[in-house]
C-alpha cells in the first residue's frame, strides 16, 4: 500500500479506489467478452481463417478458402477429428462458424456445436407445418441468428444459448408459401425470401431489420402493372399477380457496388405458358438490387418464358478476372437449364454463354446470350423428350470458383425426361409433369471466359447432391453418388483422397482453422464429419 501513501491516500480510500479500478476492468472485460461472442460486422467483409460467417463463407459465393495446411502433399493423411449426429432430417445446410461455435440447421431445428470437439452447446426446435424439403442454414448479425421455416416464418435466436428473441411471418403458409434459404446479412439488413411449389403465388425478397423484425423493403419478382418489365406479361390478365418466381436460395453481395445478386425461380403456371405469353420478367433471372432500397439495378434472364421448371436460383458467383485482356467485375452462374452465363456485375452486360452439359432443347444462342428454345421441346400431351429434366442440369448444389486455377466448378447432371402437358383448360399450379428416364452426374470444371469444359470427373449414376469447396492447398472437396467423400486436384480433376462415409452429402463443405489446426467439415445424411490431419507428437 506504499504507493497509496505516496498519493496521499488512506488505506480505506485506497481500497475503495482499487475496487473501482477492478470493477472497471471487469466491466471492460465483460463488454469485450460480450462482443467476442457475436459476429463483428467487419468479419463479413474479410472473414478470418477461424470463421465461416455466411452461407458461402464470404459474400462472393466462390467457396474458396485461403487455408493451405491441408494440401495436395498431405491430404492422404486426412482422418476424422470428430463426428456429430443430429438425429434429425438430412443436413442440407452449410454451417456457420463464429468464435469456435458451429451453427447449422435442419427443418424446424438449429444446433450450436463446439467446432473443436463436436460437442453440442445447445439445440433449438420449433415444430411447424409446411414443406420440409430442406433447410440451408442461418444468418448471423452480432449475437443473433436468423432462420427461415417450413411455414414461411423468420425466427431470431440468441446465439449464446439458443433462446428465442422473436418470430415474424414472411408470408401466409395457407397460400402455399414456405422458406428454405439461409438469410444473407448485409449491413443492418437481413435479406431473405420465400419458396413455393403448389399454387400460383408471387415470389419476393425481403429486407428485415435485425433488431425489430420489421420489413425495411420488399422486392417483388413480378413487377406491378405499368412498371418496367410488366410488358412481358399479358395485358388485362391476372397472370402477373400469380406468376411465381420464388427466391429459394441465398444470394451474394458486392460491398463496393452495394449490390446484392439473387437468382429467381420459374414462372407459374409450371410447364404451361399459354396463359402467360411473353418473357415473364423477372422470373428465371439473375437480378442485381441496391442493398439499402431493394430497387432493381439490372437483370439478366437465363430462361425467358420458361416451360420446363428451370429456375435460375443457383448461386450467382462473384469474382474479378480478365476478359479479353481487360479486368472485369464478373458474376457467373451455372443455371438449371444446362447453360453457363458470365456477366459484368456492374452493368449486367452479357459476356459469355455456353452449355456445361449436353442439351437438346435449344436450337441456338441469340445476340443477348439466351438459348433459343425449340418449339418441339415444350411439354405436350404425347410427351417431349428433353435434356435436362425439371430437376435441372444442376440445382441447389454449391458451385465454386478457384482464383488460382481460374476455373468454375459445378456438379452437373445429365438427366433425360419426358415432359407431358396435362392441363386441358386454363392451367393453375402445375400444368404438366415430367417423368425421368435416366440420369448420371459429373463434376465439371469450366473456363470462365468461354464456359468450355476443361475437365470432367464422373460422379456416378443418379443425380448428384454434393456441393463443392476449393482451397489454396490445391484441393477440391466434394462427394460422389456412391458414398465417397472426395479430394481432387482442382487443376486436373485427379483423385487425391477419398473416404466412403456410407451416405449422401447434400450440403457444401466448409473449412476453418482453430488453434493452428485446419478442419474440413462435411455433412453426410444427418451427421457432421470434421476431418483434420493427425496431431503431431
Amino acid at each position: 500500500m506504499r504507493f497509496l501513501a505516496a498519493l496521499g491516500m488512506t488505506r480505506a480510500g485506497g481500497l475503495f479506489l482499487l475496487l473501482l479500478i477492478l470493477a472497471a476492468m471487469l466491466a471492460g472485460h465483460a463488454s469485450t467478452m460480450a462482443f467476442a461472442q457475436g459476429l463483428p460486422p467487419g468479419m463479413l467483409l474479410n472473414p478470418p481463417a477461424d470463421s465461416w460467417p455466411t452461407f458461402n463463407g464470404d459474400y462472393s459465393g466462390r467457396r474458396f478458402s485461403r487455408l493451405d495446411q491441408i494440401n495436395a502433399s498431405n491430404v492422404g493423411e486426412l482422418a476424422p477429428a470428430w463426428i456429430f449426429r443430429a438425429h434429425s432430417a438430412e443436413i442440407k445446410s452449410s454451417p456457420l462458424l463464429v468464435n469456435g461455435i458451429l451453427y447449422f440447421t435442419t427443418p424446424d431445428n438449429v444446433w450450436a456445436v463446439d467446432a473443436r470437439f463436436g460437442r453440442e452447446v445447445w439445440h433449438y426446435q420449433r415444430p411447424s407445418q409446411g414443406d420440409h424439403i430442406g433447410q440451408r442454414g442461418v444468418g448471423m448479425y452480432g449475437d443473433w441468428l436468423y432462420m427461415t421455416t417450413p411455414d414461411a416464418h423468420l425466427v431470431s435466436l440468441n446465439a449464446k444459448d439458443g433462446s428465442l428473441r422473436w418470430i415474424i411471418q414472411l408470408a401466409d403458409p395457407k397460400l402455399g408459401y414456405f422458406s428454405t434459404m439461409a438469410p444473407l446479412v448485409v449491413g443492418n439488413h437481413v435479406i431473405t425470401g420465400v419458396s413455393g411449389d403448389v399454387t400460383d403465388i408471387p415470389g419476393f425478397l425481403d429486407s428485415i431489420d435485425p433488431e425489430t423484425g420489421k420489413v425495411q423493403w420488399r422486392w417483388y419478382v413480378e413487377p406491378k402493372p405499368g412498371e418496367a418489365g410488366s410488358e412481358t406479361w399479358p395485358k388485362n390478365s391476372d397472370a402477373i399477380t400469380h406468376g411465381g418466381g420464388m427466391t429459394w436460395m441465398t444470394g451474394t453481395y458486392d460491398p463496393d457496388l452495394n449490390l446484392i445478386y439473387w437468382g429467381t425461380g420459374n414462372p407459374n403456371p409450371v410447364l404451361v405458358g399459354d396463359s402467360r405469353p411473353g418473357a415473364n420478367l423477372y422470373t428465371c433471372s439473375i437480378v442485381a438490387l441496391h442493398a439499402d432500397s431493394g430497387k432493381l439495378a439490372w437483370y439478366y434472364q437465363t430462361s425467358p418464358h420458361d416451360v420446363h421448371d428451370w429456375d435460375s436460383v443457383e448461386t450467382p458467383v462473384l469474382f474479378d478476372a480478365e476478359i479479353e485482356g481487360h479486368p472485369r467485375k464478373l458474376v457467373a452462374q451455372a443455371a438449371r437449364n444446362g447453360y453457363f452465363f458470365v456477366l459484368d456485375r456492374t452493368t449486367g452486360e452479357h459476356l459469355a454463354t455456353a452449355p456445361f452439359i449436353d442439351t437438346n432443347w435449344a436450337s441456338a444462342i441469340d445476340a443477348q446470350g439466351h438459348p433459343i428454345p425449340k418449339p418441339d421441346a415444350a411439354p405436350r400431351p404425347d410427351g417431349a423428350l428433353v435434356e435436362p429434366a425439371s430437376d435441372g442440369a444442376t440445382n441447389w448444389l454449391a458451385p465454386s470458383f478457384d482464383p488460382l486455377t481460374g476455373l468454375f466448378y459445378v456438379s452437373a447432371r445429365r438427366v433425360f425426361s419426358i415432359f407431358y402437358r396435362t392441363a386441358t383448360g386454363k392451367a393453375e399450379g402445375w400444368g404438366g409433369r415430367d417423368r425421368g428416364l435416366w440420369s448420371d452426374s459429373a463434376l465439371r470444371a469450366l473456363d470462365y471466359r468461354t464456359g468450355k469444359v476443361v475437365w470432367s470427373y464422373e460422379i456416378g449414376q443418379g443425380e448428384g447432391s454434393a456441393g463443392i469447396l476449393t482451397t489454396a492447398g490445391g484441393l477440391l472437396f466434394t462427394a460422389d453418388n456412391n458414398g465417397n467423400i472426395l479430394a481432387l486436384d482442382p487443376a486436373s480433376g485427379k483423385t487425391l483422397w477419398h473416404l466412403n462415409a456410407g451416405g449422401d452429402m447434400s450440403n457444401g463443405p466448409i473449412t476453418y482453422e482453430l488453434d493452428g489446426r485446419q478442419y474440413v467439415l462435411m455433412a453426410v445424411d444427418d451427421m457432421l464429419y470434421a476431418f483434420a490431419l493427425p496431431v503431431s507428437r
